[in-house]
């Protein structure tokens, strides 16, 4: 990739990426191969009804202006590196040869499936993994950093895919601009107030992150599409003072709030992080958690997700009811 640090390039290729052009990229997603083997499927499929054989995992923006401790991505200042890809680059690549790229790369990755397609099952699951119906930007690094946002949307909404797009709500400016919104909207969060966001996410521009942080929390609450609040709960780090991310909830008013345990994967397991197997929650754990959310906040309790420790909570009745994608509508 034009200006990446070659030790970087190699470390995230080896791991599985696939890069499109020059700041866009796409990795499986490990339940995009167990849909394709006949296995588990992800928790969206469960939740929200994305097949997970014809999703991909990608983001148009690799770098990243945070620093979560409990990340599974690369940081670049952790090896050493004061790479900055946002800051490099002059010319931001076309929406369209971004979504072109990534259907490509998407095919090349699932093609060694072919292989493996020996039931009736596998087969359909690969011919229609070549056609994808879903992306969630939401790879790495923050995709609102692309300036093209709103384009990229509208094109992957033309060809019939549905859009997740996840972000840290750093930049409320650019949710405000978007035109197009994506099919779900997802705002990270990660800490219950401003001590520990500071804590857990480090980022790398301190002087007003929480602000604009609540900013974009506040946009959430009168976005015209499906808003979801997505946690990460690290035992040790974040998993504490339920009333705060209550507050932060009222603030927000999402259609959704997903309750997720920590994964020790990734870069997450550099040692100089401070984070152990011991900081993740078990799944018995999170459902006491999302329990007392609900019960602080008057959301629903409505599914949950064993294998990825994760527990949905809905705003009301309608929210619950409405849970799945409307695919024909996606145009």
């Amino acid at each position: 990739m034009p200006g990446m640090p070659e030790v970087l390039e190699k470390r995230m290729q080896k791991q599985g990426y696939h890069f499109v052009g020059k700041h866009s990229a796409v990795k499986i997603c490990e339940y995009t191969a167990n849909g394709l083997r006949g296995g588990t499927l992800c928790y969206k499929y469960s939740f929200y009804g994305i097949r997970s054989w014809q999703c991909m995992q990608a983001t148009p923006a690799i770098g990243c202006d945070l620093a979560c401790k409990f990340c599974w991505r690369l940081i670049p200042e952790e090896m050493g590196l004061k790479w900055n890809e946002l800051n490099a680059i002059d010319n931001w690549d076309d929406p369209e040869l971004i979504i072109d790229g990534m259907i490509e790369e998407q095919r090349r990755i699932v093609s060694g499936f072919k292989a493996t397609a020996d039931t009736d099952l596998r087969k359909r699951r690969w011919e229609e993994s070549r056609q994808p119906k879903h992306v969630a930007l939401s790879l790495t690094g923050e995709p609102l950093f692309y300036p093209k946002m709103s384009q990229l949307l509208a094109g992957f909404h033309r060809r019939g895919i549905s859009t997740f797009l996840v972000h840290n709500g750093t930049l409320p400016e650019a949710i405000l601009k978007l035109d197009p919104l994506p099919t779900q909207l997802y705002i990270s969060l990660q800490a219950p107030d401003e001590e520990t966001y500071n804590a857990v996410v480090r980022p790398k521009i301190k002087d007003d992150s929480w602000r604009r942080f609540l900013r974009s929390l506040e946009i959430m609450r009168d976005i015209k599409t499906r808003t979801v609040l997505r946690m990460t709960l690290v035992k040790g780090l974040n998993m504490k003072n339920p009333e705060g991310y209550a507050r932060l909830i009222g603030i927000a008013r999402p259609n959704y709030v997903e309750v997720k345990g920590f994964s020790f994967i990734g870069g997450a397991r550099g040692g100089a992080r401070g984070l152990s197997m011991e900081s993740m929650p078990e799944h018995s754990e999170i459902k006491e958690f999302a329990a007392t959310l609900a019960g602080l906040t008057g959301y629903i309790e409505t599914s949950e997700h064993v294998p990825s420790r994760v527990v949905l909570l809905c705003r009301d009745d309608e929210s619950r009811k409405n849970r799945m994608i409307d695919f024909d509508a996606i145009r």
